[in-house]
């Protein structure tokens, strides 16, 4: 598995697609990067030689990538909480930003379900006649 900017990225996948193991690279980007490094996208990464792996590096020296970009997004987060904006709010909250529905869906943010009210199931009924008892 070869290493660029100190990330293990995947060796039998395409160098494209391997690059997008970088937090902050896309396909998009993981093109623009190969065709400026040189390489042929269709190369594995483990094919690839120190010098084409020396001349992604270069190529990603420009952009905010890994740690770097994990800070900023955070502070910007963090920002929006601050300031007590709306989509702060939601935010703090742990709900949709960006204005889908909560009525239904919306479980990535929310988490699992938490059940208000009356448990049914035959487990309930059992442990409410052994306390009438």
């Amino acid at each position: 598995m070869p290493r660029v900017l100190g990330i293990e990225i995947p060796g039998k996948k395409r160098v494209e697609y391997a690059l997008r193991y970088i937090y902050g690279i896309g396909l998009t980007r993981a093109r623009q990067v190969v065709a400026q490094a040189g390489i042929n996208p269709a190369k594995k990464a483990d094919e690839l030689t120190d010098e084409e792996i020396t001349g992604i590096s270069n190529a990603l020296q420009g952009y905010n990538l890994e740690g770097d970009l994990r800070r900023e997004v955070a502070s910007n987060i963090r920002r929006l909480i601050g300031i007590g904006c709306y989509r702060g709010s939601r935010h703090r909250k742990g709900l949709p930003v960006r204005g889908q529905r909560t009525s239904t869906n919306a479980r990535t943010r929310k988490g699992p379900r938490k059940t208000v009210g009356a448990v049914r199931g035959k487990e309930a009924r059992s442990e409410v006649k052994s306390d009438k008892e």
